[in-house]
């Protein structure tokens, strides 16, 4: 649990920005004043649903999940009423310094923040919830063979099974990958908020996934804060590799394609021996493997696989910044925020995440389930 000091500060910041809300909206909305007072215990209210909503663990089930469900909605509408707020306020602030000031401006623009938050809430609940889509990318790589020309990898990634993402969620995702007929499956990681204990029947269908060469887990982040050990454990008897700076290697045709995974890029913060390693990762692979893919959680590995040797990476973590504007300040913390990249010799491909995190909303930023596809390189 973090510290009192944390939870304090944090909890000071909430209210402050949910009265900046309730003072820049409330005075100028074109509504009785019941309909006002109402607008004024919902902000009261959400200063509670907050921090609940990501503390509902500590409640018992099934209150904890109800109280997750309702504290993550609030934040996805309060996101958005934040940063539509904060708009207006910079567009009234223009038009005043230009000297524009029509009647019914206040009125007007409030009103059309809240309608703007509620629609934009509720496209992203939709977007969230439905079925991530399958996105095809087509990786180069020099000289490679035949035998691996059109290798394809399904990578999911972020799934984040909790609160708000059970067994039937997953069971989809689970039946669009079978679909795919992939040569290799990949989870880069965050499949999970919550222990083993709490969540076993609910990851429970990653036993059902199938391709030709096996199905291969990578940790990310939230594998540490839900306990990583018990999940390794956990994947391992449902029939899924674990990389744990470790590797693979597939034969097709008489050449070799390295299949390589890494512990998350914070993972030696948790455990000493999960500090993340693509040189230890490729240690011992065949010098003469026609191409060698390395999956890792968070982008910001791709330094270190680029040095290691590896001709693609892939990532998830950044979940494309999952609902605008979010995804503007990813790079304030990753290289890459989605899709295709090149780092120096290094293909990075960093997919949206198939789940969702906290709030269920997507805008912007859809789910995806990728099929990446090894092609030879243009000479």
């Amino acid at each position: 649990m973090p510290p009192r000091t944390t939870i304090l500060f944090a909890g000071t910041v909430t209210a402050l920005l949910h009265g900046y809300i309730a003072l820049r909206l409330l005075p100028g909305l074109p509504v009785p004043i019941l309909v006002k007072a109402l607008g004024l215990a919902w902000l009261a209210l959400s200063c509670l649903l907050l921090p609940a909503g990501l503390l509902a663990r500590r409640f018992s089930q099934p209150w904890a999940d109800r109280v997750s469900w309702v504290g993550m909605l609030a934040m996805g509408f309060f996101s958005s009423l934040l940063v539509f707020t904060v708009f207006r306020d910079v567009a009234l602030l223009v038009a005043w310094i230009a000297g524009w000031h029509p009647p019914g401006l206040a009125s007007v623009s409030a009103a059309t923040v809240v309608a703007l938050a509620l629609l934009v809430t509720l496209a992203g609940f939709i977007n969230a919830r439905r079925l991530a889509r399958v996105v095809d990318v087509e990786v180069p790589v020099s000289g490679l063979p035949d035998a691996l020309h059109g290798f394809t990898i399904a990578q999911i990634s972020d799934i984040h099974v909790g609160p708000t993402i059970k067994r039937p969620y997953l069971d989809r995702i689970v039946d669009r990958v079978n679909s795919l007929e992939a040569d290799a499956i990949a989870i880069t990681g965050d499949l999970v908020d919550g222990t083993v204990r709490e969540l076993a029947a609910h990851t429970a269908p990653l036993g059902r996934l199938r391709a030709r060469h096996g199905t291969y887990f990578v940790t990310g982040n939230h594998e540490y804060y839900s306990g990583a050990e018990a999940w390794i454990a956990e994947l391992r008897r449902l029939g899924v590799r674990v990389l744990m700076n470790e590797h693979v290697v597939v034969e097709r045709g008489g050449h070799a394609l390295v299949l390589a995974g890494v512990t998350d890029y914070s993972g030696g913060r948790f455990h000493e021996s999960h500090r993340s390693d693509p040189h230890e990762a490729l240690a011992g692979a065949p010098a003469s493997a026609a191409a060698k893919v390395l999956l890792a959680h968070q982008p910001r590995t791709a330094a270190a696989a680029a040095e290691a040797g590896f001709d693609l990476q892939l990532s998830g973590h950044t979940h494309g910044g999952q609902f605008w504007p979010w995804n503007l300040f990813v790079p304030m913390q990753q290289p890459y925020t989605a899709g295709l990249n090149r780092h120096e010799l290094l293909w990075v491909y960093v997919s949206r995440g198939t789940g969702y995190w906290g709030p269920p909303k997507r805008f912007g930023a859809p789910s995806e389930i990728t099929r990446v596809r090894l092609v030879r390189a243009a000479a």
